[in-house]
């Protein structure tokens, strides 16, 4: 059975309103990247050092990254020696394989470490602006809808208007939202927020932090003392970091993914705003480069447009025209 062939067969498992939300949010990814290398690998006459060339470019403006794009490429001229490949349109299906093995590792951990016995803590972090605040409201309504009760604490004490915007979120999905004034010590917050959720037996806290990066030592202390805090009174908390990162940045959000894996332990990220980019290969290279499951992406506005980032679907609609042209020859 065809690599393809495999890939249709496993999204078919899924609802079909999940591969509509991966088809529909990667479609302008899959023309930029996967229907250039189509282009490519269909215009080419022949497997020489020009294809190599533009393939790489085509790699990066995808913002698959210049280390993950040079080990692919490097990977590909290996397979095609060693099978003794000569057309072009053989290559594809070894990049989509090629491509998949890179995504195993995100998908490995991507499961959110929720806890069986007693409550989860989940600490964000992330810069301002990426949809950090907007994905813990996404999730306290994707809880809400599992029964779960739900705890918000609002640790993002520094810019303006994050404790609205979260009370707004709380008031949506109808969970409550611990805060203090704006300027208040974050940490304070987030204690002040373990101590509600225990008393009110919550399932799930999900706690907001500051995003600037202007004074990077202060916020990584603080993200350090908020750390201290949830490890002395939770036992094993917290339970994840989840990092947030904007997908349209590209390889900003690698630059940041490494400088808050400095100060705290990323156990995972969501990448926001996936549906808004074509250069969604940061996931290949943040998979390949960063080691770091990959537990959510946003693929829209709507409370339900944040999904559980699944490798299968991720590739399929990635490859969607090749399925379809795969089919065709069969």
């Amino acid at each position: 059975m065809s690599f393809f062939k495999r890939l249709k067969e496993s999204v078919s498992k899924s609802t079909e309103s999940v591969t509509q939300k991966f088809l529909s949010g990667l479609s302008k990814t899959s023309t930029n990247l996967v229907g250039a290398m189509g282009d490519l690998f269909r215009n080419r006459k022949k497997i020489d050092e020009d294809l190599f060339e533009e393939l790489e470019e085509i790699l990066i403006s995808a913002d698959v990254g210049v280390t993950t794009t040079m080990d692919l490429v490097e990977r590909l001229r290996g397979e095609v020696k060693a099978r003794k490949i000569t057309e072009p349109t053989e290559l594809q299906p070894l990049m989509s394989e090629m491509i998949a093995e890179i995504l195993e590792e995100a998908y490995a951990g991507s499961k959110l470490q929720i806890q069986e016995d007693g409550m989860t803590v989940l600490l964000f972090v992330g810069v301002n602006g990426v949809g950090k605040t907007t994905t813990i409201g996404k999730l306290a309504h994707r809880f809400k809808q599992e029964g779960k009760k739900v705890v918000l604490a609002a640790g993002d004490t520094f810019r303006a208007g994050a404790i609205e915007q979260l009370e707004i979120w709380g008031e949506r999905a109808g969970v409550d939202v611990i805060k203090h004034q704006e300027g208040s010590d974050p940490a304070a917050v987030i204690f002040d927020a373990i101590q509600a959720a225990k008393s009110r037996k919550a399932d799930i806290l999900l706690c907001d932090t500051a995003g600037r990066l202007q004074n990077k030592v202060n916020l990584m202390e603080e993200l350090k003392k908020v750390h201290r805090v949830v490890q002395r009174e939770i036992p094993n908390g917290p339970h994840e970091v989840i990092l947030v990162l904007d997908a349209t940045t590209g390889q900003n959000a690698m630059v940041q993914a490494k400088t808050f894996g400095e100060a705290v332990n990323v156990t995972g990220l969501v990448l926001s705003k996936l549906d808004g980019t074509a250069k969604g290969g940061i996931v290949i290279a943040i998979s390949n480069e960063l080691k770091i499951p990959v537990k959510f992406v946003g693929l829209g506005e709507k409370a339900d447009d944040l999904q559980e980032f699944d490798r299968d679907q991720f590739l399929h609609a990635l490859f969607k025209d090749t399925i379809e042209e795969d089919e065709s020859l069969e």
